[in-house]
């Protein structure tokens, strides 16, 4: 099928997709919508864990490397400023109006179509892996990180988020903890005890004042922000105990265990990280993924917010149609014209990669 065509089944299922409530937890009918897609548009073999739905090239050889392209098909929930109804896609000068039609409805029909764009195609130095995964939105265990083993060794991949077909290299991680600072309880009248929020006083405008010895080229400092605190019982009990929340944005200039054992050789008080799953990602400037973008006049630049790139431990690049700025936004749109422009340049990115020099 040429790119003309694929715009057109592609905006199709994207006007489908946005008619099916899918929230994170809930897309088992847009999976249905999406296998039932690839089946109607010949690939052979479709499959399924959950909500994640994938599928290989036609011509997949297991002695080449694999580019995965994946995207997202749950949503946020709609938020109370919306004036039209989230579920009814509707087109008015050019824009696509829905929820999920930006974030990431246009990326994942637009990758849908790339693949098959290749699906057919024999003789490439890669093979090509679509994943359209679910629980991105609330970083759940059952997107993604389910089923990527199931995938097969991976090189690298497109993540597809509204970047304007940008090329965001680099993508800030996600590191919470939970903190406690010890005192020790007293009467508030007398000279008693060790008050507990004294003790977390140093340890806050630690996280405040603290720079780290690296900075991201792309991304810029890591930041850290205290921002929740509980203490105390009554006004006349000095507390025994200050509980802190911090949270962390983490860059490629650091791991995230050196991040951690940073904060632990400065604080006094006990750090415990709620998880280790959200890491920051980059990609060389040198890939030939990030090349070939370059050459057809996109930029690179550092992404601040978290997607499932989080989860991947391959080189990934995120790149897609629509705004990031629109996202979760009341009446979410996106132009069609960019869905058109995102099947097309992911197409030329692909072909500069995939086919044998």
């Amino acid at each position: 099928m040429t790119v003309q065509a694929l715009y057109g089944e592609a905006t199709k299922l994207l006007q489908e997709l946005i008619s099916i409530p899918s929230f994170s937890r809930e897309e088992d009918k847009t999976a249905n919508a999406i296998a039932q897609f690839l089946e109607q548009h010949r690939v052979e073999k479709v499959h399924r864990k959950l909500n994640n739905v994938w599928a290989f090239n036609k011509h997949y050889n297991p002695d080449r490397p694999t580019l995965l392209l994946n995207s997202h098909h749950d949503t946020v929930k709609p938020n109370t400023s919306y004036t039209r109804d989230p579920f009814a896609p509707t087109v008015q000068d050019d824009k696509l109006y829905g929820l999920g039609s930006n974030d990431a409805g246009g990326c994942l029909v637009s990758l849908l179509a790339t693949f098959l764009y290749f699906y057919e195609k024999e003789n490439l130095a890669y093979n090509l892996v679509i994943a359209a995964t679910a629980e991105e939105e609330i970083s759940g265990r059952n997107g993604i990180e389910l089923v990527v083993a199931e995938l097969g060794p991976l090189e690298a991949a497109i993540v597809g988020e509204p970047t304007l077909m940008h090329l965001a290299i680099a993508e800030k991680g996600l590191l919470v903890l939970d903190c406690v600072a010890k005192g020790k309880s007293g009467h508030a009248a007398r000279e008693e005890g060790v008050n507990a929020i004294y003790e977390a006083l140093p340890d806050i405008l630690w996280f405040k004042d603290y720079r780290f010895p690296r900075e991201s080229a792309y991304l810029g400092p890591i930041k850290m922000s205290v921002t929740m605190v509980q203490a105390g019982t009554q006004h006349n009990v000095v507390p025994d105990q200050c509980q802190f929340t911090v949270d962390i944005r983490l860059t490629d200039a650091h791991s995230m265990e050196e991040v951690l054992q940073i904060v632990k050789d400065n604080v006094k008080a006990e750090v415990t990280p709620r998880s280790m799953r959200l890491r920051p990602s980059s990609i060389a400037v040198e890939h030939p993924l990030v090349q070939a973008g370059l050459k057809l006049g996109r930029n690179t630049y550092g992404s601040p917010t978290t997607s499932d790139q989080a989860l991947l431990s391959i080189p990934s690049l995120k790149l897609g149609p629509g705004d990031s700025a629109r996202s979760h936004m009341a009446d979410e749109f996106i132009y069609l014209h960019e869905i058109e422009e995102g099947i097309g340049l992911y197409v030329q990115i692909l072909e500069q990669v995939v086919y044998r020099r």
